[in-house]
């Protein structure tokens, strides 16, 4: 989990900024679509962050902007722990100073010191990391065992119905009111970076996935959290190589252009083994008629079977019944050193500019050349998902 310690820090953040508004500025939504959000600014009287040291009544606190405070803990001040999950600040139990330790998370409120890098805390909430650990394993289990994604085919903004295609299979998500949306950020490849979203944002050609309860038949799915987002989809040989700007060309089967990708350290290369590769092209080969590309040559990229977690954590098969991102999560992660000119891979991209021909890539897989020779015209039925960016594997960090 490359990233992890980065969405477990997301999670508290959100989860602390989310309580109910009736409480000053104090809350806390449940569920992994927490790890999403991020606030554009924090208002003057709270600050939220990770303390670095404890001193007396003062913590040293730094906030994921990369400022640094010294709060000074006023006497009277009421000090709880809220467990995980909570929504209330009536499960919250009141704690001691000394229970805060260095890792922990916390929300103070109160009033800003003299100076930019003071603050004088009236209350503060903590999150235990250890508490944020466990909650942010059991989010992942479930969008394991009720995550389901794909290719959004439709869009039924009337009924708040999205329709997906995972491979061949049709999947109604059906959104309510109480659906939870987040939208992957344009720029940026790191899962965490997701903002809130709204059902109007969802095009046909995104990519999206979900959480929520199955029909028996796996046919629908009623829709607890939804995250969307734009991305292009790649594939071809290897045409140059340069360390220096960590870029490499390719031609695209689909679209037949040469391609400028950027692989970062939130990048995650991988290498099919032969064996999954065969594999994987002779499943690709038969479902090819029906799997199909994204207009534009975009083609399909979260081909998630049923059971595939949120974040990039594989779900339940084995082999024939695992999908191609499914595997690819599993692997070891690479580097661009790796590589080699000449080398067939998939790409999954974001494109932060959309003036620039540059694209990031969030997934890259070599060892492919069976299943691209498999669909010549680089639309396999089974691609690559971005979903294993931003936590885990994906999440869903970046690995």
């Amino acid at each position: 989990m490359r990233n992890g310690c980065c969405v477990i820090r997301t999670v508290a953040m959100s989860a602390l900024l989310a309580l109910p508004m009736a409480l000053p500025m104090i809350g806390m939504i449940g569920g992994s679509a927490a790890m999403a959000q991020a606030p554009a600014a924090t208002p003057a009287g709270r600050q939220i962050g990770t303390v670095k040291a404890v001193a007396g009544s003062t913590l040293t606190l730094a906030t994921d902007a990369g400022q640094q405070f010294v709060v000074t803990v006023a006497d009277g001040a009421r000090i709880v722990q809220l467990p995980p999950g909570s929504t209330n600040l009536k499960d919250a139990q009141v704690i001691a100073l000394t229970d805060i330790a260095v890792g922990d998370r916390v929300l103070v409120t109160g009033q800003p010191g003299g100076d930019a890098t003071s603050f004088t805390a009236s209350r503060v909430i903590l999150m235990k990391a250890g508490d944020l650990a466990q909650k942010h394993e059991l989010e992942q289990s479930d969008w394991q065992k009720r995550g389901s994604g794909g290719i959004v085919s439709a869009v039924d903004a009337g009924s708040g119905t999205v329709t997906i295609l995972a491979g061949a299979k049709k999947i109604a998500v059906n959104t309510s009111g109480k659906t939870q949306f987040r939208r992957y950020a344009g720029d940026s490849v790191k899962f965490e970076d997701a903002k809130p979203g709204t059902l109007a944002q969802i095009q046909p050609g995104d990519q999206l996935r979900v959480r929520g309860a199955k029909s028996d038949d796996g046919m629908s799915i009623t829709a607890e959290e939804v995250i969307s987002g734009s991305f292009k989809n790649f594939a071809g040989v290897i045409a140059t190589l340069n360390a220096s700007s960590e870029t490499l060309t390719l031609k695209d089967l689909a679209t037949k252009k040469m391609v400028t990708v950027k692989v970062t350290e939130n990048s995650s290369v991988r290498t099919l083994p032969p064996r999954a590769a065969a594999m994987f092209a002779a499943r690709a080969k038969g479902g090819s008629a029906a799997g199909g590309a994204g207009s534009g040559g975009t083609a399909p990229a979260a081909s998630h079977a049923e059971g595939s977690g949120t974040h990039g954590e594989g779900g339940g098969g084995r082999s024939a019944g695992m999908d191609l991102s499914q595997l690819v999560s599993r692997l070891p992660n690479e580097t661009l050193a790796d590589l080699k000119v000449g080398d067939a891979v998939m790409i999954v991209a974001s494109q932060p500019d959309p003036a620039s021909s540059t694209v990031t890539a969030v997934t890259l897989l070599s060892g492919v050349e069976p299943i691209l020779a498999a669909t010549p015209s680089g639309a396999p039925s089974m691609t690559l998902s971005p979903w294993n960016v931003g936590g885990g594997g994906p999440d869903a960090g970046s690995q």
